[in-house]
């Protein structure tokens, strides 16, 4: 593909600014689509609930060549990421590549391309594009449980919607709250919003291990499970020396009990009854999660309610007010009803055939390095790599699908690659007993996702970096170097393509 060949971006988040940046930079012309009106993705003020904060400090969450400001907190919150990306567009002179309130409503693969169906202010139109990067995060599609009773619930004033949706924590002043989930954005929404309501209530179908930020004795989040020898204690496909040495020695099961009983003392599990069944080791099986800043403290204050072990069923109205009814009989005032339930891993822009050809047959993406589809063309994906460092992730990610362009490698086979998408998803189903977030996450595997990539692109990080990553945190400047972009001879770009009103 020549450096003049067009590039079609849907999502403006972490990813889609890392790939407009890189490819753009490298010569092609790049246009990003998105339906909100601002950048950010995830952190889009159309998205931001109450409690939104960045799993990561300031310090290892961010591109290796634009640092967060100095004068936000060391962990920033939902407002100041969107801010953080924004700068970003400013920064790098994205703006001209932005169509932001712009939908792609459907992509269809053609001889030269795709053929984009777009939906703006003014109507719907065509466009067209020679490859095509999907980057509308694995966190696109909100998924709200299907619960009888929800017209008389609205009749009796009950108000329910998806976390996304909820953005104003006054709403929840002097009412009734309850949020379903246990995952990051349940704890998060039911946190702020327990200063405020009248009661809050937390329905939790099955508790989750959760990190705490600090441990006390200088140890953090960070430096347990974003350095090497963090990694080191989970349980690789591939288990390099040190894993081995680690299981050899019987330390890294001990490390991570000692982790465990660390966690249930700091957060009062057991005296708070939130103890999780199985092994901490399973707090890398989906998506790693910290735990609320003062989540546990509104549980022991009796601000917060959680009812484990249970699901909402049914949403009942009447005389007495909106409620809602759990799997175990109770009966609970509810005038509103938060679900942090999750969210679909969806491309329906994309064709049926296509999007058959992208997954196997249990939803799971069939992705080389969670990026290139092997039976897809003029097609890969950004972000799909979710992990504890992201925005490097993506980063490298958009300097992988930058080089495949380019030329600078060539991926194997399609058997070869097939052979290697078979023995991860394999993998993956095994180990988190099918909780792998269909495929798209890395974790806890972060460094050595971004090793492969940078491996392919035969730009590894130096060694030094390296060894120091064993006992640091990472620090995405480090990477600056090997990331440098080097401009490309720009081919004779081929003839502008004809929109067509929709």
């Amino acid at each position: 593909m020549t450096s003049g060949s067009r590039i079609g971006i849907v999502g403006a988040g972490v990813a889609g600014l890392a790939c407009a940046k890189v490819l753009s930079r490298a010569g092609f012309p790049v246009e990003v689509f998105d339906r909100a009106p601002d950048v950010g993705g995830v952190w889009s003020a159309t998205r931001r609930y109450p409690g939104l904060r960045a799993q990561n400090s300031k310090f290892t969450y961010h591109f290796s060549d634009h640092p967060m400001p100095e004068d936000y907190p060391r962990w920033p919150d939902g407002q100041q990421m969107q801010a953080y990306l924004a700068g970003y567009v400013q920064q790098f002179g994205l703006t001209e590549h932005l169509r932001l309130g712009t939908e792609v409503v459907a992509a269809d693969p053609v001889d030269s391309g795709w053929l984009l169906e777009i939906r703006d202010g003014d109507g719907v139109h065509r466009t067209s594009c020679d490859h095509l990067v999907v980057a509308n995060g694995v966190f696109s599609e909100p998924v709200r449980p299907a619960l009888p009773g929800a017209e008389a619930f609205a009749a009796a004033g009950g108000r329910i919607c998806h976390v996304s949706e909820f953005h104003d924590a006054e709403r929840a002043r002097d009412r009734s709250v309850v949020v379903i989930g246990y995952g990051k954005s349940a704890t998060d929404v039911a946190e702020a919003v327990s200063h405020l309501a009248d009661e809050t209530s937390v329905v939790a179908r099955r508790l989750t291990w959760k990190m705490p930020r600090t441990f006390g004795g200088g140890l953090d989040y960070e430096k347990l499970l974003l350095t090497r020898l963090g990694e080191a204690h989970f349980a690789a496909r591939e288990p390099h020396r040190t894993e081995r040495l680690l299981d050899y020695l019987r330390l890294r099961e001990a490390n991570l009990d000692l982790i465990q009983e660390r966690v249930t003392r700091k957060l009062r599990l057991r005296e708070l009854g939130l103890l999780p069944e199985g092994r901490f080791e399973r707090i890398a099986t989906g998506t790693a999660a910290l735990a609320t800043e003062g989540f546990a403290e509104q549980v022991e204050a009796g601000r917060i309610s959680v009812h484990r072990d249970a699901e909402v069923t049914d949403l009942i109205g009447g005389q007495h007010g909106p409620a809602v009814r759990l799997s175990d009989g109770t009966l609970k005032l509810a005038e509103i009803v938060i679900c942090a339930t999750g969210y679909r891993q969806e491309v329906p822009f994309l064709t049926p055939y296509v999007r058959r050809a992208l997954t196997d047959e249990t939803g799971d993406f069939r992705l080389y390095r969670n990026i290139l589809p092997v039976d897809v063309p003029n097609l890969s994906f950004a972000g799909y790599n979710t992990s504890q460092v992201s925005a490097l992730g993506a980063e490298v990610g958009a300097h992988w699908i930058a080089g495949l362009l380019t030329g600078k490698f060539v991926p194997p086979m399609a058997e070869q690659m097939n052979s290697e998408i078979d023995e991860r998803l394999a993998w993956s189903r095994e180990r988190t007993e099918g909780h792998h977030a269909h495929a798209t996450s890395v974790l806890p595997f972060s460094l050595a996702n971004i090793d492969e990539m940078l491996d392919d692109l035969r730009t590894p990080l130096p060694l030094t970096s390296r060894l120091a990553q064993w006992v640091r945190p990472v620090r995405p400047a480090s990477y600056r170097r090997v990331l440098r972009e080097r401009p490309v001879p720009v081919a004779a770009a081929p003839a502008p393509a004809q929109v067509a009103e929709g």
